[in-house]
């Protein structure tokens, strides 16, 4: 048998807070992250809303020179990665000599790409910054945590879209299962919020354009819904072999214990429309997990409020569970936080870890009009209360990249394996 593989500490900068413990009340509140963009000019724009990370202040958090020779996704990563670090009590020296770091962007610094070629194209060659290339890779926020963290284990950044967070927590789960490494850092990050990227989700028709109501913009599963709202973040999770977490008398808060993946072949921005894709790596997540369907309390739905992934997930789910999915718990964190594109997964990951510790299901906000195809119980508007014992999170992206990850109760997590 593997090792289990579990949860000892989480940070997180998002729309509804930077920080655990800003970002959870939100989520039990209700609490919308959504606004007119104040980031750039966007009167020229379809979708001129955004979920901003407006608390986030890097020049407060890091310093000055790792600010200039960052860029914002990075930054936003590294403080998640830093309150990780400080929950999962890790400390430093040695025992991060062989910590691997496993956290991906879906862009990586895209505004920054785009304030750069501006100057190249105004000014010239060899006038923009220099360090521009490495700033905006997607791998460069891994490899800025480990230089700061001095977590020096296997280092690399999975891109696959909007599953992009799941997938690196997927892989660093396998890393540890693996046995090449006993604690890993995984998670996502991102901050694509500049004209070009936001008017190219525009072109694909894919943003909610109910721009004179930010906070009501995002409904997923509604009758009403009209596309996504593009947003900011990252989050960070680490992750341990429970064995070691017991022996340094880590706390624990869940443990990890199924991850599936599966491809759709099937269309560079549309789902398979009858979720085949979907639903295997749901089914694979379980087995993973050696959980049965009824065993799943809750799932934290991808939940984008886009016309096709909405039915097509609960047709997945649906499929997957059986008689089951009308006892599912069904929520969308993307209702208040936006879709923050390859981070959503990993801040979705911290939602449901948080759901299992403190036996609270946040609510989907916006969901005044059922959607007949929309059938599951979607904790609509208010949080409640309930004995979680199983999460699943789904996670889809362009491309057809689908990933399920299962996490389960922390109660004798920390233990040796038997």
């Amino acid at each position: 048998m593997p090792p289990r593989v579990v949860v000892t500490g989480m940070g997180v900068c998002s729309p509804i807070g930077t920080g655990v413990p800003r970002f959870w009340q939100s989520l039990v509140e209700g609490r919308s992250g959504i606004r007119p963009i104040t980031r750039f000019d966007a009167s020229a724009l379809r979708s001129r809303i955004a979920g901003e990370v407006r608390d986030f202040d890097a020049r407060a958090m890091l310093s000055p020179k790792l600010v200039r020779r960052t860029a914002r996704f990075t930054q936003m990563a590294l403080v998640s990665a830093h309150e990780a670090l400080a929950q999962a009590g890790l400390p430093p020296g040695e025992t991060r000599e062989n910590v691997a770091v496993v956290v991906g962007s879906g862009v990586g610094g895209f505004d920054v790409l785009e304030e750069e070629h501006q100057v190249f194209l105004e000014r010239g060659p060899g006038r923009f910054a220099p360090l521009t290339v490495p700033v905006i890779i997607p791998n460069i926020a891994a490899g800025v945590i480990a230089m700061e963290t001095q977590c020096r284990g296997p280092n690399l950044g999975c891109c696959s879209a909007c599953a992009t967070g799941a997938s690196n927590i997927g892989t660093a789960f396998d890393l540890i299962r693996s046995g090449r490494c006993r604690v890993a850092l995984a998670g996502a990050t991102e901050s694509t919020l500049s004209p070009f990227a936001v008017d190219g989700y525009c072109q694909l028709h894919a943003l909610s354009t109910r721009n004179a109501d930010p906070a009501g913009a995002s409904r997923p599963f509604s009758a009403d819904r009209d596309g996504f709202v593009i947003a900011e973040g990252a989050a960070v999770l680490v992750l341990e072999e429970a064995g070691h977490a017991a022996a340094r008398g880590a706390t624990v808060l869940a443990e990890l214990a199924g991850y599936g993946a599966t491809s759709d072949g099937h269309s560079l921005t549309a789902p398979d429309p009858q979720g085949r894709g979907a639903a295997r790596a749901l089914r694979a997540a379980l087995a993973d997990a050696c959980l049965e369907p009824g065993q799943i309390d809750v799932i934290n739905a991808h939940g984008t409020s886009t016309p096709l992934n909405d039915a097509t997930e609960t047709r997945a789910i649906r499929e997957v569970f059986g008689a089951h999915a009308g006892r599912l718990a069904v929520h969308a964190t993307k209702s208040m936080t936006g879709h923050a594109l390859g981070a959503s997964a990993a801040i979705e990951a911290v939602a449901s870890v948080l759901t299992l510790a403190h036996g609270m299901i946040h609510p989907t906000i916006n969901l005044h009009v059922s959607d007949p195809e929309c059938d599951l119980d979607y904790v609509p508007h208010v949080a409640r209360t309930a004995r979680v014992s199983a999460v699943m999170s789904n996670s889809f992206g362009f491309g057809g990249h689908n990933v399920a990850l299962v996490f389960r109760a922390a109660h004798g997590a920390a233990t040796a394996d038997a």
